[in-house]
């Protein structure tokens, strides 16, 4: 049997007025784009997924123990869904059914989904408006005593047919199943681009994430359905007054590190990013777009666990808390080291910015000399020497080497230029091992002006 979800957005507590007849369903609760917002929203739990009227109705029956069963799944639609503007779900075996239940149960809560035997019963006694083409119908229905569903049916067809149309018994037959429901499904747009209009003026950028929340589940849905990911996507605001040599609109760039699509670190990482931003004036609308997507695979923890992994952890990754204290500090206050294919040691690392999203690239092989100590000394330090041999709290012994290091020839000016030194890994006297270094010279030159340096520790 199956299994339909119905999420509704009444516009205020009293009922909407019905449409007239032969007017295009407009969306009663909620506005055009956002509730086609909600409905990419909706496709990451199934793709059958349609607009009907103010509702967005969803048929789950195959993607009930995908989520956990129909329990599990009611619950996180409306958790997620009464962000997006959706304040009630209703459920049933069929859409229209589903609509019904939930235009008349009041609150915020998941509906109690009718038992298999008792859900027409329920539905017999639901009021004329919880369906649309009753509703269009309910003066003429009220004068012939006529006020639910259930006493709807209890009317000749024949007479009900001439005097209301045909239309109004094919609604009836497929809210309870008689005939069969058809639907056009929704489709997903190549690009993710949608705007909010706030509900107010906002002065204070960290004011926004209101609205930016609600526009980020959404592109979450909508790349959950396309099994994507973003590594950025644009958060733009609009301001309500035109100031000469002022821009009536701004934008922020949001970037990440790897590929993701979890809104709660999306959220996280844009609440950084705004707190450090000025507005120029009061914003009036937001839009968020995300033109560039990469797939992304769903993390399986069970096939994790067949492969003798670890289980996965509540919490953000590191990828994740680095992206977040980098919008909180800033770029240059949070880097890492990058390995450069050099052999002279002050020179085979740069710093960079830690959240730039490109990957290490590997060095080749021999590109390093091994061992290396643990600790390098900023500044070479010089060693004194007597009787030929390095002291360090007493006199070195060399224990391997030379290994000679002879490089920067190329460099003129920029870098640290050129060294000719021969490395030696020496012991002192309680044992410790030195990574030290002579400075070479030419045949030519006088042997004594060579020199001892300390340039590492080891561990």
């Amino acid at each position: 049997m199956p299994y339909w979800l119905a999420l509704v957005c009444p516009p205020s507590a009293s009922r909407p007025e019905p449409l007239p007849p032969g007017s295009a369903p407009l969306g009663r609760g909620l506005g055009e784009s956002q509730q086609q917002a909600l409905g990419w929203w909706a496709l990451q739990f199934t793709p059958r997924v349609c607009h009907v009227d103010e509702a967005v109705l969803m048929e789950v029956q195959s993607s009930l123990r995908l989520f956990g069963g129909a329990r599990a799944l009611c619950e996180r639609v409306m958790r997620e869904a009464v962000e997006l503007g959706a304040s009630q779900v209703g459920r049933g075996p069929t859409a229209l059914a589903a609509l019904a239940f939930a235009r008349t149960v009041p609150g915020t809560r998941p509906t109690r989904g009718p038992a298999a035997h008792s859900w027409a019963e329920r539905l017999d006694t639901l009021p004329l408006g919880a369906l649309t083409a009753a509703a269009l119908h309910e003066p003429l229905l009220a004068r012939l005593g006529c006020r639910t569903l259930g006493q709807l049916r209890a009317l000749p067809r024949t007479g009900l047919a001439r005097r209301c149309g045909a239309a109004l018994l094919e609604a009836l037959d497929q809210a309870y199943g008689v005939r069969p429901e058809r639907w056009d499904w929704l489709r997903l747009p190549e690009v993710f681009d949608t705007r909010l209009e706030l509900p107010g003026r906002v002065e204070e950028a960290g004011a926004l994430m209101f609205g930016a929340r609600r526009l980020v589940l959404q592109m979450c849905g909508w790349l959950a359905a396309r099994h994507a990911g973003v590594r950025h996507f644009v958060l733009g605001w609009r301001h309500d007054f035109h100031r000469p040599g002022t821009d009536d609109a701004g934008e922020l760039v949001v970037r990440t590190a790897e590929i993701t699509r979890q809104p709660e670190h999306l959220c996280r990482l844009l609440g950084e990013l705004l707190s450090r931003v000025q507005l120029d004036g009061p914003v009036g609308e937001l839009s968020l777009r995300a033109d560039t997507v990469e797939p992304l695979a769903p993390h399986s923890a069970a096939l994790a666990l067949e492969a003798g992994a670890a289980a996965p952890r509540d919490g953000e990754s590191l990828a994740q808390l680095v992206e977040r204290l980098t919008a909180r500090l800033g770029a240059e206050r949070v880097v890492r080291p990058q390995l450069v294919s050099d052999h002279r040691p002050e020179s085979m690392q740069h710093w960079r910015a830690a959240a730039t999203g490109e990957a290490p690239r590997p060095l080749p092989a021999g590109a390093l000399p091994s061992p290396l100590p643990g600790w390098l000394l900023c500044c070479p330090e010089p060693l004194a020497v007597r009787r030929d041999l390095p002291q360090h709290g007493g006199a070195l012994q060399l224990l391997a080497g030379p290994h000679r290091v002879d490089a920067g020839w190329w460099e003129v000016e920029a870098g640290p230029g050129a060294v000719a030194r021969d490395y030696y890994i020496a012991a002192d006297q309680r044992g410790s091992l030195l990574w030290i270094y002579r400075e070479r010279v030419s045949a030519a030159a006088d042997a004594g002006a060579a020199g001892w340096f300390l340039h590492g520790v080891f561990g």
